[in-house]
């Protein structure tokens, strides 16, 4: 499969310019426990930067609601593949979140079938945690994200990432709001990432 048509059919990559590699966004409004949680207060979703700025506009609308339709598509974790083997490092999801159980063995596929990419994916969805860690490709780390500013990492899962208003240990805010070398993300040797609430 050529590169255009796996875009064609999974409607492409996003380049974060934080990032060191390119991301695949969904609608923030697709997201099932994220649409709850923004309607709490000091919840890390209240504040959804994924609902405002560009985000908004109707032509970004329409493109992330085409990949969001595209998860159905037969080829979508072959294309997937295509558009992600080249790069040693994928961000699943810079909005959205993960959608159910086939979206997710989709990406296990799409992992497996490019060993050479480390691949992160933050959630906000309580039910990845049930997942036997035993099944989850070893260049993937699922990353469990914290549901409230300055609250508890989850306990049930190894590797999570929390919102803190007092410490972080995310340095992106040092260094032009960037990675730059840092990969504690896609490390799953780094059990908690701390990010500083902006």
């Amino acid at each position: 499969m050529l590169k255009k048509e796996a875009h064609r059919i999974t409607g492409g990559l996003s380049k974060p310019s934080k990032m060191p590699g390119p991301a695949y966004n969904l609608p923030a409004i697709r997201c099932k426990t994220g649409s709850k949680l923004r309607k709490i207060k000091n919840s890390v979703c209240s504040g959804c930067y994924a609902l405002k700025g560009r985000y908004v506009f109707p032509n970004v609308q329409d493109a992330l609601e085409r990949r969001y339709q595209s998860l159905d598509h037969e080829q979508w974790t072959d294309a997937m593949t295509v558009l992600v083997k080249d790069h040693p490092w994928f961000r699943w999801h810079d909005s959205g979140d993960v959608r159910d159980l086939d979206h997710l063995h989709k990406i296990f596929k799409v992992c497996a079938d490019t060993p050479q990419t480390k691949h992160w994916l933050p959630t906000r969805e309580p039910w990845v945690q049930k997942i036997e860690k035993e099944k989850i490709p070893k260049n993937l780390c699922i990353r469990v994200s914290g549901a409230m500013i300055d609250g508890p990492s989850s306990k049930a899962w190894p590797w999570t990432s929390t919102v803190s208003t007092k410490t972080r240990s995310c340095p992106a805010a040092d260094q032009g709001n960037e990675c730059k070398d840092c990969r504690q993300c896609w490390d799953r040797n780094t059990e908690k990432v701390i990010y500083g609430k902006h």
